[in-house]
C-alpha cells in the first residue's frame, strides 16, 4: 500500500523533483513491512496435530469411568479415564488412543 500510494502521490501531486524519493521511499517500506512480517511469522513453529494434546490440561464434562468426554482448547474429545473423573474435574492428556484421549487426573502419576 505505502508503494501504491507514493505512485499516486508521484503521479498526481508531487512536483517532478520529488516523484523518485518518494516511489524509492515507498518501495523501501514496502520491503522492510514484508521482511518484518516474514520474521515475524517464522518465529514459532506451528502447533498442529494430537501431538499438541498430550500434557494438555481439560475439563471434564461427561462423567469419565472409564469413558466420558473432556474439553480441551474448546473442544470436546472423548476420553478415557481409568481412575475415574467427575464433571467439572481438571485432567492431563497422558496420550492419543486413535480418536479418544487418555487421561489422568490433575496432579496425579501419570500412569506407565
Amino acid at each position: 500500500m505505502a508503494l501504491l500510494g507514493a505512485i499516486l502521490l508521484a503521479i498526481f501531486v508531487l512536483p517532478p523533483a520529488w516523484r523518485i524519493p518518494v516511489v524509492a521511499a515507498g518501495g523501501a517500506i514496502e520491503v522492510g513491512e514484508s521482511f518484518f512480517w516474514i520474521w515475524l511469522s517464522k518465529r514459532r513453529r506451528p502447533k498442529v496435530g494430537l501431538e499438541t494434546l498430550i500434557g494438555a490440561r481439560a475439563t471434564v464434562v461427561a462423567p469419565c469411568r472409564p469413558s466420558g468426554q473432556v474439553r480441551v482448547h474448546g473442544e470436546l474429545w472423548g476420553a478415557r479415564c481409568d481412575e475415574g473423573a467427575d464433571p467439572g474435574d481438571d485432567v492431563t492428556v497422558e496420550r492419543v488412543d486413535r480418536l479418544t484421549l487418555v487421561v489422568s487426573r490433575a496432579g496425579s502419576p501419570a500412569p506407565r
